[in-house]
């Protein structure tokens, strides 16, 4: 299948991000609006390509669950402008639940988030309302092993390509604070008691399924599904899909009847 071109562009912070759209086949009353964010990339030059398959994900949810559905790429990931930074990429789930939710067709937003995105959301949501629930896949619970070596990061995010032609920011330690500073575990807490569906793989090498517990445990209400035999990648399990896709559905009911919004 070929890649869908991210013909969609939204500005925040004065970076222009580009994404996708997907609409529903219907039009009608409104309906919930998914904001669909990406993972920290991997394989040297990968930037570009972190988010390539997720216009497809973005119309199957859109098809499958009657959702407006934008996916899009981060800053610093062509191509989208900017430059990697985790409170950059904090920003940007915001602007993308702002631009959801102008929509006159959107009525409330619903937040999905695989790996780094994952936490993103959790964090983003936890202080806008209008985020009614959060799907987080293979999310870390902070990012403190980041933040223990942020130079490492940085030399690596550079070799991917997230900071462009300008190389690593100049005003390195305000860069490096946002990575201890970021907590999805502290934010699922204040984000209690809206729905949160944490899902994790049970052979994760990259992030340990002891992170999904404890901001399942944070939360104190959460859906915890823990996939056996799948890593990280839960993006390309279609165990996870199904289950993220099943979840979604039960969630836009609830918003249709009023139990969550």
């Amino acid at each position: 299948m070929s890649d869908t071109p991210l013909e969609h562009q939204f500005v925040v912070d004065g970076i222009k991000l580009a994404g996708h759209l997907a609409l529903p086949r219907t039009s009608g009353s409104a309906r919930p609006g998914v904001v669909l964010c990406h993972g920290f990339p991997s394989g040297h030059g990968s930037g570009p390509k972190s988010a390539h398959t997720y216009p497809q994900l973005a119309d199957r949810i859109a098809s499958d669950v009657d959702s407006v559905v934008l996916a899009f790429n981060f800053r610093g990931c062509r191509p989208s402008a900017g430059r990697f930074s985790m409170a950059g990429w904090l920003n940007d789930v915001r602007a993308a639940v702002d631009h959801l939710a102008e929509r006159p067709d959107v009525s409330g937003v619903v937040a999905v988030g695989f790996g780094t995105g994952g936490a993103l959301c959790v964090c983003a949501a936890a202080t806008d309302d209008r985020v009614r629930a959060v799907a987080a896949l293979g999310a870390p619970a902070d990012f403190a092993d980041w933040a223990r070596s942020p130079r490492r990061l940085a030399e690596h995010a550079e070799s991917l390509g997230l900071f462009g032609d300008r190389g690593i920011p100049q005003a390195f330690d305000e860069w490096a604070r946002d990575l201890r500073s970021i907590r999805a575990v502290a934010c699922a807490e204040a984000f209690s008691p809206r729905p949160l569906l944490v899902m994790h793989g049970a052979d994760d090498e990259t992030v340990p399924a002891l992170d999904a517990r404890a901001v399942a445990d944070a939360h104190g209400g959460a859906e915890l599904k823990i996939v056996a035999g799948a890593g990280h990648q839960l993006r390309h399990d279609p165990r996870a899909v199904a289950l993220l896709l099943g979840w979604l559905d039960r969630v836009r009911s609830e918003v249709q009847a009023g139990g969550v919004l």
